[in-house]
């Protein structure tokens, strides 16, 4: 079994201790680097291509926005979840830009860590409700509200394709049979509503469609 390969930056030893003692433990989990501020980050994953980064926000230095911002650029397909200990607003919404799979408060439980990395693997987002409700009503006051296309969402906003997985999206429709009706792979249709996802600041799919759909039966 493919173990998920995760890198740990955080700039207190004693807490990549701790996590990393927790995760290794797991029979699906190996921390492969850990990295003490955002620079060394950066460095890590091109050289180790982690499937998970779990970045702390605020470091000395290059802090973990300006590395995750760095890492998406070199790396789209990486996976980050950011952790924090405070869960300010400007920082989350600035990490949902940057591209981060997710964003965690340094309070969740063991238990609640291994489900959002497992989550943030999987390519779903791994945040808690409380933050993604805050990241919905962001994208709802911000949200442009002209040129709205048969997703109810702006045509700026997304590319053509990506208004055609969303609107599949609020139909229901899984990943696999979005996949068979565009002849695209699952792995592309994945791909697609992660960047849907960042872009009209939501934390699932769940919500995308719902805002879709509310958008739609306002035209």
């Amino acid at each position: 079994m493919n173990k998920i390969r995760i890198l740990l930056v955080d700039d207190h030893a004693l807490f990549r201790e701790g996590i990393a003692s927790v995760l290794n433990s797991q029979s699906d989990m190996e921390v492969v680097g850990e990295a003490s501020d955002g620079l060394e980050a950066v460095v890590m994953a091109r050289k180790l291509h982690p499937d998970v980064i779990l970045m702390d926000v605020s470091m000395p230095g290059t802090n973990g926005l300006e590395a995750t911002r760095q890492i998406k650029q070199d790396l789209p397909e990486a996976r980050i979840v950011m952790l924090t200990v405070h869960d300010e607003d400007e920082k989350l919404f600035d990490a949902v830009r940057y591209g981060a799979q997710g964003y965690l408060l340094k309070t969740i439980r063991t238990a609640q860590l291994i489900e959002m990395i497992h989550a943030a693997y999987q390519g779903e987002a791994a945040i808690n409700p409380l933050l993604a409700s805050r990241i919905l009503e962001e994208f709802r006051r911000l949200a442009p509200s002209e040129t709205l296309s048969e997703t109810g969402v702006s045509d700026e906003l997304l590319t053509p394709r990506e208004r055609e997985v969303l609107t599949l999206v609020a139909r229901g429709l899984i990943d696999r049979e979005i996949a068979r009706q565009l002849t695209v792979s699952v792995y592309t249709v994945k791909s697609h509503v992660r960047s849907i996802l960042q872009k009209l600041h939501v934390a699932t799919r769940h919500e995308a469609a719902r805002l879709a759909r509310q958008k739609s039966s306002k035209n």
